[in-house]
This record gives structure tokens, sequence and C-alpha cells, in this order.
């Protein structure tokens, strides 16, 4: 793997991550199409620990809010979010759990990939035209957050994405889009913290693979683009839908389909 290779993967992990684009799609299609290698497990968990870094640092103060108000139970608003978060990630971890070999073998495949970005691309423009717009972050209920942890686990096929299927369900929900978003930033972190752990035994098995500059370039790639894509996500949803990405998914789910059905 080159300098280049690391930072362009690094760039499509911390763009994917967190718009509704799905990054672990990306991360095994761009490679077959660009003809590269695979990057395998070490540079995953730095990747990982990129976006890790960046939905910390976006959210420190909220997340500083929720733990302290969590650790003296329900009685307040941020108290019961902090165990609605925890109980939302809970089918997430499960899934990736029961589904981890599954997910590295028979799912880094291009038709998948093709495939789940067209048919959650519609889900996301059905549950975004026709969502209501009543519900705020501050009005989320239990049901409503567990719900939205169950569409969560879908992300485990590459081309569905986390947050493309989080934001969908909360739509579907009446969440207004912007704290669809934020619920799912929020959501994301434990299992983007999860993603980042759980394989770390299997790094000290093989040891480091790869030279430590590229590690360090994807890593720190991926943080800088998930930091500023999080925040222009936020900020853009507020004026504007999920068309442009629906859109988006429909074309490269195409390119894929082609490519997988004529290589």
């Amino acid at each position: 793997m080159t300098i280049i290779q690391s930072i362009i993967l690094g760039f499509i992990q911390g763009v994917g991550e967190f718009l509704p684009i799905s990054s672990s799609g990306h991360l095994i299609a761009v490679p077959q199409l660009l003809g590269w290698a695979d990057h395998g497990l070490v540079f995953d968990i730095a990747l990982h620990w990129g976006t890790l870094a960046a939905v910390m640092i976006y959210f420190w103060q909220d997340w500083i809010l929720l733990i302290r108000s969590g650790w003296r139970g329900t009685g307040t608003r941020d108290g019961k979010m902090f165990w609605f978060l925890i109980v939302a990630a809970i089918p997430g971890a499960i899934a990736g759990y029961l589904l981890d070999n599954i997910a590295e073998t028979y799912f880094r495949n291009v038709g998948l990939v093709g495939s789940s970005l067209i048919i959650m691309g519609m889900i996301m423009y059905l549950c975004d035209r026709y969502g209501r717009q009543d519900v705020n972050f501050k009005q989320i209920t239990f049901w409503q957050s567990l719900w939205i942890g169950f569409s969560q686990a879908l992300a485990i096929i590459p081309g569905v994405s986390r947050s493309g299927s989080t934001i969908s369900c909360a739509r579907i929900l009446g969440l207004d889009r912007e704290s669809a978003a934020r619920f799912s930033f929020l959501l994301s972190t434990p299992i983007i913290f999860g993603s980042a752990i759980v394989p770390l035994k299997k790094l000290f098995q093989q040891g480091l693979t790869i030279p430590l500059v590229n590690f360090a370039a994807g890593m720190l790639t991926a943080a800088i683009l998930g930091l500023l894509c999080i925040r222009f996500f936020l900020q853009y949803l507020k004026k504007s839908d999920l068309v442009i990405f629906v859109w988006y998914r429909f074309v490269f789910g195409v390119i894929l389909l082609l490519f997988y059905y004529t290589r």
C-alpha cells in the first residue's frame, strides 16, 4: 500500500462514515475498481480510530454531559438520553458479533454493495420524502431510539450505510432531519468504538503489517474528513433533503453492478 492509497482510503472512510453513502461499501468497492490489493484488518482498525476521534472531538461536550447525567440515573432528560443511546447500540453490537465472519467474507462483494446502495437509496428517499418533522432531538422516546438502534444493525451489510439506515428510520418515526442526523452520529460512537477495539486482539497476533506512516496517514485523513463531514452534514440538513445522496447511491450502485457483471 502506498501513502497515496492510504490517504485516499482515509478520505473514503472519513466521508462515508458520516454521509449516508456507506464507508464499508466504498472501502470494498473502490480498491477493486482500481485494482488495489486488500488493505487488510490492521488498516481497517486505523481508519475506525480516525472516525472515532472525529465523532468524539465534535461531540465531546455532549458526551461529557450525557455520561455525567447518565451516571446519576434517568431523572433528567440527558440522563435518559444516555441510556437510550446505550440500549440502542446493543442491536448493532449483537449483529456485528454474530455476523463478523460473514461480513469479512461473503459480504465483501461488489455486486452486493451495488445492490445495497440502490435499494437503501430508495428507502432513504421514501423515508425522507414522507417522514414527518414534528419530533426534535430532546423529544426522542425510548422506543424511537430502540427502533433506530435496530436499523443500525442493518449496516453490517456493506452499501446500506450506518447513517443512512439510522437517519431513514428516524425520519419515518417523525424526527426532523437535523435531529435524526445528530442522534445517528451520537449512536455511532459506541459502535465505532467497538469496531476499533474488538479486532485489537487479532492486530497483536498479526503484528503491524503496513508501514507506520501509512497507518498514521490513513487515520489522520479519516479523522479530519470525518470532522468536516459531521459539521457539513448537520448544517446541510437544516435547509436541504437527502435527494443528492440518493442520486449518488443510484449512480455509483449502477456502476458497481456493471463492473460486477461484466468483468
